[in-house]
């Protein structure tokens, strides 16, 4: 797709592909370290794709300055998004700081930029899940 085509999509739109990338990114993570039942691979993988963890993960990757201006821009795109919807087990902060950090992940794959894309993944895992 051509990037001026992708910036014409609503945040809410990459939110809504950022959300399935980053999960089955997650979810695969999660299947490789066990093989159990699938109420187990479901908590496991709760865990890291909540609104408040992915708030939480979001906000240590803007302390530590590991997004670039143009990927703030978007996030912040997404965070300021309307949203018809709320979580049910996170404040409407959270819940924005989610939906921005999903919107950059939309973005990021359907820019194509899967390095990139795999590094804040991997980063924002690493955060979730301190050894």
């Amino acid at each position: 797709m051509e990037e001026s085509v992708i910036r014409t999509y609503s945040p809410i739109t990459l939110a809504f592909i950022g959300d399935a990338v980053y999960s089955l990114f997650i979810r695969d993570k999660v299947v490789k370290k066990a093989n159990c039942q699938a109420k187990k691979l479901h908590q496991r993988t709760a865990k890291y794709v909540s609104a408040r963890a992915q708030s939480e993960a979001v906000a240590r990757l803007l302390e530590e300055g590991f997004l670039t201006e143009e990927e703030e821009d978007i996030y912040r795109r997404g965070k300021n998004a309307n949203t018809a919807t709320m979580a049910k087990n996170a404040t409407p902060s959270e819940y924005h700081k989610a939906t921005g950090f999903e919107a950059l992940l939309g973005w990021l794959y359907l820019m194509e930029r899967q390095e990139r894309l795999r590094e804040i993944m991997e980063r924002a895992y690493d955060i979730s899940n301190p050894a």
